[in-house]
């Protein structure tokens, strides 16, 4: 969600902060496209036809996407902490205990994701101890929050996927958030002109929050009725709730980089950066939509 807004550095210098510069007459201006659009569309759907295959072929495939994501989420996260702040997390353990997470809430519900980020956090624990006191604290606290942050936030989609409309209740979570970002990015570029964040993230507008609801809304609507057997009018509230979660993800990374002094959580994907810069408003965007598809379209 973008838009044409001034920069904050000095006359003359590039601004720290949004999408590429272009020169121009009259020195750097912001690119109104951002990042390397061609790329990112094609990365975009390069990544919408494998969740769709997935997802059609055979439903519980979608849970191997999921683990693929998580074991990459939480390796880039942890690659951005020890860049940005020099945090040792207890990768070994994250890593295993992820996939602890995602699978054990296949056939066991909560109850195994919550075993295993139970048993992952013992984990962390006396891994970390091998290191002695020294940052002990930190370094544990930044272990647990991979832990919720990835696979357990991971977890509720892996539930979305396993109920047995499960196509829908996924296509609806993703094609929510994926309305979110193209209402956000198209207003705020036609008339983004008063940012929501500028201390955290300069290219949100709030013209583009607006775009981002409207699409979102029409979207939830759209799906409730087509592809879920539920009531279309529950469709607004659905759109409204997972577009201000996405926004609040990807407000919430944009202050974990800023914090760590990092650009991208990763080079993985051309147009995108980091898995992780794309998972940002997806992560807690799956709770969401776990707890509010659970109350208007029950699970029979």
């Amino acid at each position: 969600m973008t838009s044409e807004l001034p920069g904050d550095g000095p006359a003359g210098a590039p601004p720290p902060d949004g999408p590429p510069l272009v020169r121009g007459q009259k020195g750097f201006k912001r690119s109104r496209i951002g990042r390397n659009l061609v790329a990112a569309i094609a990365v975009g759907v390069g990544l919408g036809v494998v969740i769709l295959l997935s997802l059609l072929v055979v439903r519980q495939g979608f849970v191997l996407v999921l683990a693929a994501v998580t074991a990459v989420g939480t390796w880039e996260l942890a690659g951005a902490l020890r860049r940005g702040a020099d945090i040792r997390v207890s990768l070994p353990v994250l890593l295993v205990g992820g996939q602890a997470v995602v699978w054990l809430s296949w056939p066991f519900g909560l109850r195994g994701a919550a075993i295993a980020l139970a048993a992952t956090v013992l984990g962390c624990l006396l891994w970390r101890m091998r290191a002695g006191a020294a940052h002990f604290l930190r370094d544990i606290s930044a272990s647990l929050f991979v832990a919720v942050y990835v696979p357990l936030l991971v977890a509720f989609a892996v539930q979305l996927t396993t109920a047995p409309d499960g196509v829908g209740r996924v296509l609806t979570f993703l094609l929510c958030v994926v309305a979110s970002d193209v209402g956000g990015y198209a207003a705020g570029v036609v008339a983004g002109r008063h940012p929501m964040a500028p201390t955290i993230s300069p290219k949100k507008s709030w013209e583009g929050f607006a775009g981002s609801l409207v699409a979102g809304m029409v979207t939830g609507s759209l799906c409730l009725g087509l592809l879920l057997d539920g009531d279309w009018y529950w469709g607004p509230v659905v759109g409204v709730l997972m577009v201000a979660t996405a926004t609040l993800g990807d407000l919430v990374e944009s202050l974990v980089k800023r914090d760590l002094g990092v650009k991208d959580m990763g080079h993985l994907l051309p147009g995108h950066g980091g898995l992780m810069d794309r998972l940002d408003s997806l992560l807690p965007t799956a709770f969401v939509a776990w707890a509010i598809l659970g109350i208007v379209v029950p699970i029979a």
